[in-house]
């Protein structure tokens, strides 16, 4: 892979700075998610984001299986990730919860495995366990024992690297600081995008080596259960709109290549073809530093994913 495509982790391993994202609305048809992820791969996308809690981790793994089976890539040439999710944190849930992914994928390794949010929820068969109230049931775990828990399956070689994801710099720090840490986490996935570019947050994991990835930086899927629907879509802005035309390309483009210009890994999420495709061309051109501050400048703390704090997962 062309070195300007991916940047190195920690660990000394390799991430393409493009991923594709493969979370779908449940009544999206299954048979979807392995025809667009098959695309993706046919179009050029090596780096795949997927998650136990997507339930189509099946269909993603028969795609990227099939993409081998005919030639198209090497397993060595994607970059797959997966996430535990809140029910498995405790210690001895973590191997059992990455093995069941790996028999679901019909792969021998991930990538990457990541904590998909530092909050633990009930152990059990229900993804989202909820009280008489309608909130998640928390359950007392101590995260630096879910993360020896992911150590453990890095040396086991179920997996190539370790990360996190919606942690903020001290749930990091914690981790960091942890006595006996063998390894740091390569990664932390958050929502980013133009206007939330988590600026703090990103000076913070560069000096500790570690990467972000931006999840939702093309705005979000607007589903009313997960996002407040009143928010301004930040790819009708006036000044990425500017830039975009400048460069004849579209904001969404402009969107994720000034991720990449940042040192942001970026997820690019649609299940459009036309727009997967279009996706890909994002290492076609670059924003000048005039063009970078302008759409620092349109930052606006806005946050779409507002279910985290509608529900019990971000105590307020």
């Amino acid at each position: 892979m062309d070195p300007k495509r991916q940047v190195k982790l920690n660990d000394g391993h390799f991430i393409p700075v493009l991923g594709f994202g493969t979370y779908a609305p449940l009544e999206t048809a299954k048979s979807e998610s392995q025809e667009v992820t098959q695309f993706a791969i046919e179009v050029g996308f090596r780096h795949i984001d997927c998650a136990h809690v997507y339930q189509n981790e099946e269909q993603v793994g028969q795609a990227i299986r099939s993409k081998i089976a005919d030639g198209t890539v090497k397993r060595e040439d994607i970059f797959y990730t997966s996430k535990l999710w809140l029910i498995s944190l405790r210690q001895e849930l973590v191997r059992p919860a990455l093995e069941k992914s790996l028999k679901t994928l019909q792969l021998d390794y991930v990538d990457l495995y990541i904590i998909h949010f530092p909050l633990p929820v009930k152990p059990g068969e229900e993804l989202f366990p909820k009280d008489e109230n309608g909130k998640l049931i928390p359950d007392s775990v101590d995260l630096c024992h879910t993360w020896e828990a992911l150590e453990k399956c890095k040396d086991a070689g179920l997996t190539k690297s370790i990360g996190v994801s919606n942690f903020n710099h001290k749930q990091l720090q914690k981790i960091l600081n942890k006595p006996g840490l063998k390894y740091k986490p390569v990664c932390n996935q958050v929502e980013c995008h133009p206007y939330l570019n988590q600026r703090k947050l990103l000076d913070f994991c560069k000096s500790h080596d570690i990467v972000l990835v931006a999840y939702a930086a093309l705005g979000s899927q607007r589903l009313k259960e997960w996002v407040n629907l009143d928010l301004p879509v930040f790819l009708e802005d006036q000044v990425l709109c500017t830039i975009a035309k400048k460069h004849k390309q579209t904001p969404a483009l402009v969107a994720l290549r000034y991720q990449i210009q940042r040192g942001v890994v970026v997820l690019a999420k649609s299940y459009n073809k036309k727009r997967i495709k279009e996706n890909i061309q994002v290492f076609d051109f670059e924003l000048t530093p005039e063009d970078m501050k302008a759409i620092d400048g349109i930052n606006r703390n806005i946050r779409y994913y507002e279910f985290l704090l509608k529900t019990v997962l971000i105590p307020a």
